[in-house]
């Protein structure tokens, strides 16, 4: 289907060449002084386009939007890879990859997915119950491992219901599961792959590292608020069309609000207004301004701020973790594993995460004939992926495909490619995790504003952190924020003011507060307007 409304330029020309910038903006410090606009938007990924869409609907059309990149979208982004038979280049993912939690128009229907058959995207059902299972010596099932786990989680995570309601101490998710009967012994590689592929598969960091209550009702809300069906991205156009569609509805072609290449160094903020300075010299001089950095980028300093964040800011950045989950391509002249399976899991004898899940692209509904598979790996693995040389990468990777079919020959690939999450300057990492206890207190101060400068993206949503659609409500509710703010707080019952923030944290957070005002919207899905 053809959508009018998409343009050819928000169907591709964002995505210009590397080095070619889609305005030409002369050094401000030509002009002796600051481009003037009223809301400076950091980042244009998914948060920050959802922010100047909802700015622009509230008619508050006076905003520039910054992106360090040559292109919009963010973490969804997308390479060519290898070659069809005709010799032309696939499209893969290097970030999202999935639309999440589908929903329905019957009952709550996830924003991106809305987007996604708004903007005709192509898409597979991601069927995570056909997967088979490996270990060092090929093909053993034990998947039955994985009905004590599902078993398992699902008195974990009605605990982790009841914990948060009454207030209660959270707790790791590896504690919660064990309670609830899933204990992996050490030693027992099948089971670790079974928890790795049930728990890091989603989270990025292992069961000790992340939150019962938090990781459960990140996974609940959206499984169960929208839909437990998630469908894989084959569009050959990339997963960023749909934030190009949605910044094709407010912005014109060659549209001066939007800066691509423009890195950021330093923002200097106050109760007046904000101050953004850049590496080419130039600034812009903001009433507000909208930070979408990822939470990575906060954590190495990639920017300096003027004066320093406030302690409370500070220690909510550095109390939350940033994710990397990092997918390895290969391409090989035949598909020499079975082409009616999705997933394959693979149990190292020795250590847990060891290139542990395969996914087919040449399944049917994906890329049939396509010969590509690709491996995920998380956290440390893909750290140590990203240290180490591609033919280091790739001859371990091939290890384990030959220990997986040992009956048969397998090739070298013809086509091999991995990011490097953790090093990429925009990004350093993949999404944030919610740690074990950490408190929704400790969020909120990961959400709330300094003075002028306002916070968005994934990280800073309570409810869908590391999901895309967390990007999406959280840059609608800041944009909206902003705008009653400058049209003077108006209307009867509107929340309008500063977001909260605790100068003093405390080890849990009452169920009273888990409301709006700390940003935990767990009935977004039923309005999408609400804040």
């Amino acid at each position: 289907m053809f959508f009018p409304s998409v343009s050819l330029w928000a169907l591709g020309l964002l995505a210009v060449q590397p080095g070619t910038a889609l305005v030409s903006h002369p050094p401000r410090s030509q002009e002796g002084t600051c481009k003037k606009t009223t809301v400076a938007i950091l980042g244009g990924g998914m948060a920050g386009i959802s922010a100047a869409e909802i700015l622009s609907k509230e008619s508050v059309d006076d905003f520039l939007i910054l992106e360090y990149r040559d292109r919009i979208g963010g973490r969804a982004w997308h390479e060519n890879f290898g070659k069809d038979k005709n010799g032309k280049p696939y499209v893969v993912e290097m970030g999202a990859n999935w639309v999440q939690g589908l929903g329905s128009p019957e009952t709550h229907e996830n924003p991106i997915w809305t987007l996604a058959k708004e903007f005709n995207l192509s898409t597979t059902y991601s069927n995570y119950s056909n997967v088979s299972t490996y270990n060092e010596h090929g093909f053993k099932d034990y998947s039955h491992l994985q009905d004590e786990y599902d078993a398992a989680y699902d008195i974990a995570t009605q605990r982790a219901g009841t914990m948060l309601k009454d207030n209660l101490q959270d707790q790791s998710a590896k504690s919660g599961l064990a309670l609830a009967g899933w204990k992996p012994k050490s030693d027992d590689m099948e089971a670790q792959a079974i928890d790795w592929w049930s728990w890091d598969f989603e989270d990025a960091y292992s069961p000790l590292e992340s939150s019962l209550v938090f990781g459960c009702a990140g996974d609940n809300l959206t499984s169960n608020g929208f839909s437990d069906h998630d469908n894989f991205v084959t569009d050959q156009r990339g997963l960023n069309h749909i934030v190009k569609g949605m910044a094709s509805r407010f912005l014109r072609p060659n549209d001066t609000r939007l800066h691509l290449n423009t890195q950021i160094t330093n923002i200097t903020y106050s109760d007046d207004g904000v101050i953004i300075s850049n590496r080419d010299g130039s600034c812009v001089e903001a009433a507000y301004a909208i930070c979408t950095f990822s939470l990575g980028v906060l954590q190495n300093d990639a920017v300096t701020f003027h004066p320093e964040l406030p302690d409370w800011k500070q220690t909510a950045i550095q109390m939350f973790t940033m994710g990397t989950y990092t997918k390895i391509f290969l391409q090989f002249n035949e598909t020499f594993w079975p082409t009616d399976t999705q997933y394959f899991l693979y149990a190292d004898p020795n250590t847990r995460g060891w290139y542990p899940i395969f996914q087919s692209l040449s399944t049917p509904g994906f890329h049939p004939e396509s010969n590509i598979i690709f491996v995920t790996v998380t956290n440390e693995f893909a750290y140590r992926a990203e240290r180490q040389s591609d033919e280091k990468t790739k001859s371990e990777v091939m290890e384990v495909l030959r220990k997986m079919f040992p009956d048969r020959n397998v090739p070298d690939p013809t086509a091999f490619m991995y990011p490097r999450w953790s090093t990429e300057p925009w990004a350093y990492g993949s999404y944030s995790n919610w740690p074990a206890g950490t408190t929704l207190e400790m969020h909120q101060n990961l959400r709330a504003n300094a003075d002028r400068l306002w916070f968005a993206g994934e990280a800073t949503s309570p409810t869908y952190f590391g999901f895309l659609h967390g990007a999406w409500f959280e840059g609608q509710h800041a944009g909206r924020q902003i705008a009653r703010l400058l049209d003077g707080c108006k209307g009867n019952g509107t929340k309008c003011g500063p977001r909260k923030h605790y100068e003093t944290l405390h080890g849990t957070t009452p169920l009273a507060d888990y409301t709006v005002v700390n940003g935990w919207d767990g009935n977004s899905f039923v309005d999408n307007n609400v804040d």
